[in-house]
């Protein structure tokens, strides 16, 4: 690769961490809203993000042999997966974290990481007793093909869009608008709406919000049903983008997601965002690496390829851990829910 090549090559790097960091943005909203309420990491919420992913397998799968439109089966798919996270994200919190509520809280967090071994075996054995394991995404037709293709109507933007670099496909594209599209109700429902600020109300003061009439046992559970159901469109997305999905695919990007709400600044919504989308260029970055020792002629560079990525992640942590611990945004400008 020369450097005339080295420009497209890199802003399709960029572009492509970008989509991926859409997807760990709406995984890391699930961690920072239940942060924002309860001070609680919820480490379960990879599960349920992985539950949203094989809801997600099986309306794909039911509805392949039917005519009906792609678009239609996307849409019965999220909202099938954002029933059943957010559906599961509430039966932990009522079954697991409540009864715990005033206990020191090392204690909710080990129960935490304990909820979410056993839904990874649970997951396994469901989808075991069918006899799968990996299940391989069957996206209707369409969504693989490059975004604005050869023949097609919006080819020569597609054209222009591809000399610069950037080249997506149409799943693409689909991921990003229903990120976007998530992050503008989530940002509705918690600024706009009176469910937001009774949510806001029990994250500032949990006792003074009870004097005031609003339920904080009621918010809190509506806080874990928001935040199962992005982690259940986040779900269909991660399947969408990478195609194939299993009991334990929630690890990788629960850990990247959760430091994307660190590095964001957790309990805060713009924090999340912005972390995850800077945790998605970082990480493509580090799987490119490689190719840029080669180009530059630094063998050390050369070295380190895409199964770096992971470290690269923790690597962020610890830096934002060290020299920032309240994330990006800062504590004082972050907006808790």
């Amino acid at each position: 690769m020369d450097l005339s090549t080295l420009a497209p090559f890199l802003v399709n790097v960029v572009v492509g961490g970008l989509v991926l960091g859409f997807v760990y943005a709406i995984i890391a909203l699930g961690y920072t809203m239940v942060y924002g309420v309860l001070q609680l990491i919820n480490f379960a919420h990879s599960e349920v993000f992985v539950t949203g992913a094989i809801v997600g397998y099986e309306v794909f799968r039911v509805l392949e042999p039917s005519p009906m439109n792609g678009y239609l089966k996307l849409i019965i798919a999220l909202i099938a997966a954002m029933i059943v996270s957010g559906g599961l994200n509430v039966l932990i919190e009522r079954l697991a974290y409540r009864p715990l509520r005033n206990a020191p809280k090392l204690v909710p967090l080990i129960t935490a990481i304990g909820v979410s071994l056993i839904l990874q075996d649970l997951l396994k054995i469901i989808e075991g007793l069918q006899g799968r394991f990996d299940l391989t995404y069957t996206l209707p037709q369409g969504f693989s093909n490059k975004f604005c293709a050869t023949g097609s109507s919006c080819a020569a933007f597609g054209d222009t869009l591809r000399r610069i670099g950037v080249d997506l496909q149409v799943k693409d594209i689909i991921l990003v608008v229903v990120a976007l599209l998530s992050l503008a109700v989530l940002n509705y429902l918690v600024n706009h709406t009176r469910l937001g600020r009774a949510i806001r109300a029990v994250a500032q003061d949990r006792v003074t919000a009870g004097l005031m009439g609003i339920d904080s046992n009621r918010m809190i559970s509506a806080t874990f049903l928001i935040g199962g159901a992005l982690g259940g469109v986040s779900g269909v997305l991660f399947g969408m983008k990478f195609g194939t999905v299993n009991a334990y695919s929630g690890f990788d990007p629960g850990i990247i997601a959760f430091t994307a709400a660190v590095l964001g600044g957790i309990g805060s919504i713009p924090g999340a965002v912005l972390g995850g989308l800077l945790l998605g260029v970082i990480q493509n970055l580090i799987g490119v690496t490689n190719v840029l020792g080669s180009i530059t002629g630094i063998a050390n560079l050369a070295a380190i390829d895409a199964s770096y990525q992971r470290i690269g992640a923790f690597i962020v942590l610890v830096l934002i851990l060290i020299f920032k611990p309240t994330g990006l945004l800062g504590k004082s400008n972050t907006e808790k829910v």
